[in-house]
């Protein structure tokens, strides 16, 4: 974003700021609808999100993986907003991705650490990683269906979070695949 003047910048999920052509001028962004300009100095610690890859994007055969490791190579650089790290390694899709592939956040970090490039990342899931191609199947498939539609507390907090990021007229997300994808303006 070249032209800092005129980008949006995310605040937390479904938030974002505009900075007028008058850098002083913030505008609030919310739903999709602009309110009332608030003071700049008001959000002076604000920082630019930089969007892992899609979880729909795949390593060796393994959905969510490309994202993961953008998300360590950005903690490791400090970079890492603080809207992913409550589920960094720990929860949601990262866990679903170490549990399936059967290895640990500080193993993946430490290979990442160690890396230079995607390509060593994945020779190294190549070599330590044994699962079958039905396995990555059913992470993908996994993913792609959470929540499941009789999931009631599930429905309920993707339905939260499309509210909250203005997405709520969204039909088109089914799940929290989607919902990434489109709040991280990739679909």
């Amino acid at each position: 974003m070249a032209n800092m003047r005129c980008a949006f910048y995310r605040l937390s999920r479904g938030m974002a700021i505009s900075m007028n052509r008058d850098p002083a001028i913030v505008t609030r962004r919310w739903g999709g609808k602009l309110t009332a300009p608030v003071a700049a100095c008001h959000h002076a610690g604000m920082s630019e999100i930089i969007f892992p890859r899609s979880p729909r994007e795949t390593m060796d055969g393994w959905a969510h993986l490309p994202r993961y490791i953008d998300k360590i190579r950005l903690h490791l650089a400090g970079k890492l907003h603080p809207d992913y790290q409550p589920n960094f390694g720990a929860r949601g899709f990262d866990k679903n991705w170490l549990e399936a592939a059967g290895v640990t956040h500080e193993q993946m970090v430490e290979v990442v650490r160690h890396s230079i490039t995607d390509g060593q990342v994945c020779d190294w899931v190549k070599r330590h990683v044994k699962r079958s191609a039905a396995d990555k199947a059913a992470l993908l498939a996994k993913m792609l269906n959470y929540p499941r539609p009789d999931d009631a507390e599930g429905m309920a907090r993707l339905k939260m979070r499309k509210e909250q990021a203005g997405l709520a007229d969204c039909e088109q997300i089914k799940n929290f695949v989607d919902f990434i994808d489109a709040e991280e303006k990739r679909s």
